[in-house]
């Protein structure tokens, strides 16, 4: 009895969160009812309570979960070997290839900065690990590099989110790597 209820308890969730994923594509979270992300579920308003307090934590429930995920993959790989770090990112974009529709959407122009946010603030801290174990042969502050190569690396996902996924995670990870490493002297 209690897998059934697990279950029914995971659909619930789901469709609640494709919901409100379709909701954001067409307008501002802000602009989004509770009433509206039950009706396209299909459940009832007392269902989603049984499950969220609001929407506000109904979002961030689903962006926690992708900051998890995502700090999961990051925190699986090795800073001290090149080869990781390109394979790393290349899962997360993989990552953000197979849950396509919900990273667009939390990533895109009716997403929640603050998630955004939160995703660099992650990224970052992964670069600084990967910078300090590199630092006797950086010149520079290692925050500033990771701060830098954080936010550049977070726009050309974005934009590369936005455009449909045209690339494969394999490529675009080869072209963040080469940004990062070399910069705009890596292409000349």
């Amino acid at each position: 009895m209690s897998s059934k209820l697990d279950r029914r308890k995971k659909y619930t969730r789901q469709v609640l969160k494709e919901s409100l994923i379709k909701l954001m594509q067409e307008k501002p979270f802000t602009r989004i009812t509770i009433k509206e992300v039950c009706e396209s579920a299909d459940i009832n308003r007392s269902t989603f309570y049984s499950h969220y307090t609001d929407l506000y934590d109904f979002l961030y429930q689903i962006e926690d979960e992708l900051i998890e995920d995502m700090n999961h993959t990051l925190s699986s790989y090795n800073y001290t070997k090149n080869e990781e770090t390109l394979e790393m990112i290349e899962k997360l974009l993989e990552y953000f290839s197979e849950n396509r529709e919900s990273s667009q959407t939390l990533f895109g122009e009716h997403g929640d900065p603050t998630f955004q946010k939160k995703v660099m603030m992650l990224a970052q801290t992964h670069l600084l690990k990967y910078l300090s174990v590199e630092s006797n042969t950086i010149p520079y502050n290692p925050e500033y590099l990771s701060l830098y190569t954080t936010n550049g690396s977070i726009h050309v996902v974005q934009e590369w989110l936005k455009n449909g996924l045209k690339e494969s995670p394999k490529e675009m990870a080869i072209l963040i790597t080469k940004l990062a490493n070399n910069g705009l002297s890596s292409f000349q």
